[in-house]
């Protein structure tokens, strides 16, 4: 008789939901990070472990219930993360779906949901979600205590760090474990032989030099946390602060030297909150690529004011074509109200005008709505990134995602919020998503937010100045792509309440 698995990682199917019509062929399909990093710590520890990627697979939330009742793990852990660092809440309503249907088949299953936002409300998570367990932290070690615990027939959950959970009709939790400091030690690496990487595929963007091409694709981490405190971002939720942890160089180049020789990887994500911060780290890394000669396609997110001009060469040759940064707003007083003007004296032109001198290209993120913002900063905002003139540029509305210091902001000051009763719920966190629903500024409302955002994006990529730079570059076909990209009108709600 073949032993019973002791976990199921499990990443359920929100795409469709949070991207609409562009999760078809825009977007990318990421692995999923987090699993693999768990699963490469429960394997040390001599527990069984698969992990079930409905996104990949795609297959619905049914589907995706009957596979985990067929598995029968003793545990199965969702987890529940997005493409970006503070992109899990949205991911929750797919979740949901899915536990439900679990249990609907079969009662008696262990569910537990880890994540950046499960960490962030792990009480409200085990009181509204239909899963038995919640992590909150870091997740390996509770995951790996909790499944010992439940292996060995016992219900004494007391002391499994970061575990929340119901006794007796009363929520309970333990305080979380310590994060890792040896990353080497305890994570050495991710567990690719559990994931198919032929079904990965890199965003568009990620391929213009190749739009044909866009798979196998790998996602790879090679630190956690990040040492900045933007009062929009919660990626450090899960950690408990601000900070940040390293694997090793060494380490990370002997993972790209997996995925190039076994899987035929080229194109590659470094899902780092911050990837361009160490010289050590991001050098260290690049010189063990040079040395083996590989022809790699990577992409990472710096900061404005950590990329300086000693790593460019250096990045470039070692295959990072692509740079993220969070230029943010265009004003320097809206940039300084979320803590985020550190870079504030500095020209930002100039710095991406010498990214573009070493052939690296720009990934620009920038975001309307926050706290500080009036119609006339957003229009500085879409004039900065048009002045510019990035390779791709990212608009977003600012959200106050639980974790967040602007969600506590929000909640005090009884800001209109996706959870809020009468509200969309966590999928009003999505960006892309039907019922996105941004926070509202002095001067303005959501709606008003979220429909600058989308005129944004038409102006700058039907904008002549864009599409002739990237005609240049990356030829004809990628134009074409633009224009079929641009055929793809993202519905609202309050907007088609308004026909």
């Amino acid at each position: 008789m073949t032993p019973k698995l002791d976990v199921l990682l499990v990443t359920p199917p929100s795409r469709d939901r949070v991207f609409q019509g562009l999760a078809e062929n825009l977007t990318g399909i990421e692995p999923p990070v987090w699993s693999t990093l768990l699963a490469t710590f429960l394997q040390q520890k001599g527990v069984s472990v698969e992990i079930l990627d409905a996104e990949a697979e795609s297959i619905g939330f049914d589907a995706t219930a009957d596979k985990i009742v067929e598995v029968d793990a003793v545990l199965t852990v969702f987890v529940i993360y997005g493409h970006q660092p503070s992109a899990s809440t949205q991911c929750m309503p797919a979740g949901r779906e899915v536990c439900t249907r679990t249990h609907e088949r079969a009662p008696q299953l262990n569910t537990m949901v880890m994540g950046t936002h499960a960490s962030a409300l792990p009480a409200r998570t085990l009181s509204e979600e239909p899963y038995k367990f919640v992590c909150c932290g870091e997740g390996p070690e509770t995951v790996y205590q909790l499944v010992e615990v439940l292996k060995a027939g016992s219900q004494q959950f007391s002391h499994v760090p970061g575990l929340w959970y119901w006794s007796e009709g009363t929520v309970c939790s333990n305080p979380n474990a310590d994060n890792f400091e040896n990353l080497d030690l305890h994570i050495p690496g991710q567990a690719w032989d559990l994931l198919d990487m032929s079904r990965y595929r890199a965003h568009n963007w990620h391929c213009f030099d190749d739009i044909e091409h866009r798979q196998p694709y790998a996602s790879l981490q090679t630190s956690l946390g990040c040492p900045y405190k933007c009062s929009f971002c919660c990626i450090n939720a899960p950690f408990g602060g601000a900070g940040i942890r390293y694997w090793s160089p060494k380490l990370i180049v002997d993972q790209i030297d997996v995925l190039v020789n076994k899987y035929s990887v080229k194109n590659i994500k470094i899902p780092d909150e911050m990837f361009v911060l160490s010289e050590q780290h991001v050098l260290g890394i690049c010189d063990l690529i040079i040395e083996r000669g590989y022809d790699l396609n990577i992409w990472a997110y710096a900061r404005v004011d950590t990329v300086k001009d000693r790593y460019l060469e250096k990045l470039k040759r070692a295959g990072f074509n692509w740079l993220a940064l969070g230029v943010e707003s265009g004003s320097k007083y809206v940039r300084d109200g979320v803590d985020k003007g550190r870079f504030g004296d500095l020209d930002i032109v100039k710095v991406t005008d010498r990214i573009k001198e070493h052939d690296i290209y720009i990934i620009a993120n920038y975001i309307f709505g926050l706290p500080d913002d009036t119609h006339s900063s957003m229009q500085e905002t879409l004039n900065l990134a048009q002045e510019i003139n990035a390779e791709w540029a990212n608009f977003y509305c600012a959200m106050a995602y639980p974790g967040s210091p602007l969600y506590e902001r929000a909640k005090a000051m009884k800001s209109p919020l996706p959870d809020d009763a009468g509200g969309p719920g966590w999928i009003g966190y999505s960006q892309h998503g039907y019922d996105s629903l941004p926070l509202p500024t002095d001067t303005l409302r959501g709606q008003d937010v979220l429909d600058f955002r989308d005129e944004a994006f038409e102006k700058y990529f039907s904008n002549a100045s864009f599409l002739s730079m990237i005609q240049k570059k990356f030829g004809q076909p990628v134009v074409d792509h633009i224009h079929e990209m641009m055929a793809v009108k993202l519905k609202r709600r309050h907007r088609d309440g308004m026909k």
